[in-house]
């Protein structure tokens, strides 16, 4: 008879997992299982009230940007104290024809330009500004209030009021400020029917299990939805972005359906295993139930980091996006087990495959076998890996911030087409820059010199500044406080050349122009205020990076009981993100990818997506690394085995993993379709995150330093072990 050898006694400060589950999160399940009708009802419950409480509190979202403190919000705020009228929120309409002159249809143009200034909330429409060829004229419209809360329905009084000019052949097009109402609201459906089909097939073709397949994803849905809702009923005191609902749907669905199917795979392993479905439920809730908590706290983190950037702006698109994650959370932690224990063993009985798996194939299969491999060249393994995810990250070095403007809107569009007039056209008021000048604020209420004297410095200095296309003469304000003028850059909004020379005038024009004279000089207007926007989000990005690095590493560290593997999944997801990066200045900034997305031409990366996108692939990126780690440490903490620990991980987590990172790939990929571009510059960056992580992370580069470090990778100073709370996987 062949003696069973003895199981290596776990290293100093660890402890065997119990067999008998215990702790907060199993007992959890436990009530879940046995109560598990009126859990499902309670969620119902929730799904109904959540929904229609946003539907009461009619939400409005807006992109409005404000930067208190900052010198384009000063000059804004001083140009609204002294003239309201010159401040006021506005937009264009652009009058075109094809043959002959706008002036050929004065009258009808001139009772559209009439009914402009009528329409409610509009509180007047400027002289008609006219190209050379006079094909191309263009009124400004002020408004007596921010242009979406006058909502998309509000075309209609644009087109009521421009039927005369159309009417008479003349074509009418809404630019500026007005793309915030002729924008139809984001409709994401397309995109979700898209991930939740794929999800659904990738299930199937994978596990065998019908119900194995459908569960996870009808828990997910209605923790999604519940999220979305909870999102609405909070945009009722919050003003969140337009983009928020997209966004927090997008990370929602993802994370939902990855927790919800490691729950399903685990209690499924546990039935194929021979254990009774009670015990099944309470297995997984004590084991992947941790693991999803644990992943979800380092997502929800990672996003409410966002609000340490000091911008609201970007802090409430991190708390939409919580809120989701928080929510769908729940859901898989009381939800699926309830679902769980109430389809029982049943949960296999429809099948497309003859003999359904969960989640490994044996102590010799594949992914042991490659585990074996990974060992006898790990330092080869690591090399190559590091090196794929440098060269992907080489774009990084050259990535511009900016802002997407209406260059970039879908072709045919009426902002775009507006857009492309205007900077098509030749004279005063046209070409590239003018869809969005500069305002030139001077404030003489303290000057120690005339104003007359400082107002032709001023003038001087711009005339001899370069990438100016035109700067017209400054004028004083009715109180005479104030000195206005307009510069128009001679290249177009999203160009380097733009972005130069504002922090040409900013930096140096301005300031040298105004030396010794006590008058202080300001650039303000919506391009001046993104500008500002762009560099102060640069400025705190390395904060953003900071205090997730540390709560990440804080956060594992305490789960794990080790100081080694926390660093290197900090390193290692650092490597991810910025080859995440990369891709994304590829596709976007050098125009790679851009014909395929939709988009006209290449772009600048919109400011907040780097801060945006570090805090969420982080924190995404983390979840994989969690879940194998976890069953890594199980093993390692019942065998002390560094090779069949591994091993054991990748073996456990292998199918389940791949297909989570498949389905979230394609929940991702789907929303690349949004004609918003900025959600789809989030969905590809994240898209690329899970792809590298699932792989390259996952199957080369963890592996191969677990094997390089051997058992030091679980050392934990004893002092250290006692203070930190314990957190059991």
């Amino acid at each position: 008879m062949t003696s069973v050898p003895p199981v290596p006694e776990p290293p100093s400060g660890a402890s065997r997992v119990p067999e008998t589950p215990a702790g907060r999160l199993a007992r959890i399940g436990g009530f879940c299982a046995r109560h598990s009708p009126w859990v499902i009802a309670l969620w119902l419950v929730l799904l109904v009230a959540a929904l229609g409480g946003r539907h009461i509190v009619g939400a409005t979202f807006s992109d409005q940007l404000s930067l208190p403190g900052s010198r384009s919000d000063t000059g804004g705020d001083l140009l609204k104290a002294s003239d309201p009228a010159a401040a006021a929120p506005n937009g264009l309409v652009v009058f075109h024809t094809g043959s002959g002159t706008v002036a050929d249809h004065q009258q009808s143009v001139d009772s559209a330009v009439s009914g402009l200034a009528a329409m409610p909330h509009a509180t007047a429409a400027s002289a008609l500004v006219t190209s050379k060829d006079g094909a191309t004229a263009y009124t400004t419209v002020s408004f007596d209030e921010q242009l979406k809360s006058l909502g998309h329905g509000y075309v209609d009084q644009l087109d009521k009021a421009t039927a005369p000019a159309r009417s008479d052949g003349v074509q009418v097009e809404y630019g500026g400020g007005l793309d915030q109402v002729t924008n139809a609201p984001a409709n994401d459906l397309t995109s979700e029917l898209v991930g939740i089909g794929a999800a659904l097939v990738i299930l199937l073709l994978v596990f065998g299990s019908v119900l194995g397949a459908v569960l996870p994803l009808l828990c997910a849905l209605v923790g999604v939805l519940v999220g979305i809702g909870v999102v609405g009923i909070v945009a009722g005191v919050v003003t969140f972005s337009t983009s928020a609902p997209t966004l927090a749907t997008m990370i929602g669905l993802g994370v939902g359906i990855d927790y919800a199917l490691f729950l399903t795979t685990r209690f499924r392993q546990d039935l194929i295993d021979g254990r009774s479905p009670a015990d099944a439920v309470t297995r997984t809730c004590a084991s992947s139930g941790h693991a999803v908590l644990v992943a979800a706290t380092t997502v929800a983190v990672a996003l409410l980091s966002l609000y340490a950037c000091g911008l609201s702006f970007i802090g409430k698109l991190g708390l939409a996006a919580t809120i989701a994650v928080v929510v769908t959370a729940s859901a898989s932690l009381t939800l699926v087990p309830a679902a769980l224990a109430l389809t029982g063993r049943a949960i296999d009985r429809v099948k497309v495959r003859h003999r359904p798996v969960a989640e490994t194939a044996g102590e010799d299969d594949s992914w042991h076998r490659y585990a074996r491999l990974v060992s006898r060249h790990p330092a080869a393994f690591l090399s190559c890996g590091v090196a794929l995810l440098v060269v992907l990250a080489v774009p990084l070095f050259s990535m511009r911030l900016g802002h997407v403007d209406d260059g970039a809107a879908k072709s045919g569009s009426t902002s775009r087409v507006a857009f492309d007039l205007i900077s098509a056209g030749q004279g005063p008021g046209f070409g590239p820059g003018a869809n969005a000048p500069f305002t030139v604020v001077v404030d003489v209420s303290h000057a120690t010199v005339p104003a007359d004297q400082v107002g032709d410095d001023v003038d001087k200095a711009l005339q001899d500044t370069p990438d100016i296309a035109q700067a017209t003469e400054l004028q004083p304000t009715p109180d005479g406080k104030l000195l206005v003028g307009t510069v128009t850059p001679a290249d177009d909004p999203q160009s380097a050349a733009t972005g130069g020379l504002f922090n040409a005038l900013t930096d140096h024009v301005l300031p040298d122009a105004l030396r010794g004279t006590g008058a202080q000089g300001y650039l303000t207007g919506t391009a001046a205020g993104q500008f500002d926007f762009r560099d102060t989000v640069k400025d705190r990005l390395p904060i953003i990076i900071g205090i997730v690095l540390v709560a990440a590493f804080v956060l594992l560290m305490t789960v794990f009981r080790s100081l080694v593997i926390p660093l290197k999944a900090v390193i290692l997801n650092l490597l991810t993100t910025g080859a995440s990066y990369g891709v994304l200045v590829a596709v976007f900034q050098w125009g790679w990818g851009t014909g395929a997305l939709g988009l006209p031409e290449a772009v600048p990366i919109e400011s907040y997506v780097p801060m945006m996108m570090f805090a969420i692939v982080f924190g995404l990126s983390m979840d994989y690394e969690i879940f194998l780690l976890s069953r890594i440490s199980e093993a390692w903490h019942r065998t002390a085995d560094n090779t069949r620990s591994v091993g054991a991980g990748l073996s456990a987590t292998g199918r389940v993993i791949s297909s989570a990172a498949f389905i979230m790939t394609a929940v991702f990929l789907s929303f690349t379709v949004s004609p918003t571009v900025v959600v789809k510059m989030l969905a590809l960056g994240l898209a690329v995150s899970v792809v590298l992580d699932a792989t390259v992370v996952r199957l080369i580069l963890v592996p191969s330093t677990m094997f390089l470090v051997g058992r030091a990778n679980w050392w934990f100073p004893r002092r250290l072990d006692r203070i930190l709370p314990r957190v059991h996987m």
